[in-house]
């Protein structure tokens, strides 16, 4: 059975999106993070990150337009197939949420083998087959079958930028099933 994970920083909470509110929003947030959390991957994003996502973002959701899919939120929840060492590293008080594939709506799911941003960089351009590509669920099963999990064969970015296959959530129905804000940590129905 696959399983999706969404790693975060237990002070903060599950599913916040920078990409979900304002830009101006978004960089006071970034501000904030690099003060409070220095040590965390997210305060080394650079100025342009939330621009930069922004536009990544419209291409996942002209991509997943094209192939049909269903997007009931603006602004996607990220998730990972698997468990990722790397991600788990990102947040100086880590915690992570778990919830079987097939407890969402497959056709509100998108997938990028690799992060979405280097995978849909033009600086990144090494010829293999799943770069500027985006996936539906059936069509990323087959890569995994082909590849297997980005996080087994190079969780130190040593041959790439692909460390897990990143999800792109476009529903909240699912998402609110799994956050109780009384609880931190793994948190599951």
């Amino acid at each position: 059975m696959m399983y999706l994970y969404h790693y975060f920083d237990r002070r903060v909470g599950p599913f916040r999106s920078l990409t979900s509110i304002p830009e101006e929003e978004a960089k006071e947030v970034m501000e904030a993070i690099r003060k409070e959390r220095p040590d965390s991957q997210c305060a080394k994003r650079d100025k342009a990150y939330v621009e930069r996502r922004r536009n990544c973002e419209a291409i996942l959701r002209a991509e997943f337009s094209a192939k049909g899919g269903i997007m009931e939120i603006p602004s996607p929840h990220y998730m990972v197939v698997g468990h990722s060492p790397w991600l788990s590293t990102w947040y100086e008080q880590v915690a992570f949420i778990k919830i079987p594939a097939n407890a969402f709506d497959k056709k509100t799911l998108s997938f990028t083998y690799g992060d979405s941003m280097p995978t849909f960089s033009p600086a990144v351009n090494d010829g293999k087959e799943y770069r500027h590509r985006l996936y539906t669920y059936d069509e990323i099963l087959k890569v995994i079958e082909k590849y297997g999990l980005p996080q087994d064969w190079n969780d130190d970015g040593k041959f790439g930028p692909e460390r897990y296959i990143e999800v792109h959530v476009w529903s909240d129905k699912t998402i609110k099933k799994y956050i109780h804000p009384s609880t931190s940590g793994m948190l599951q129905p």
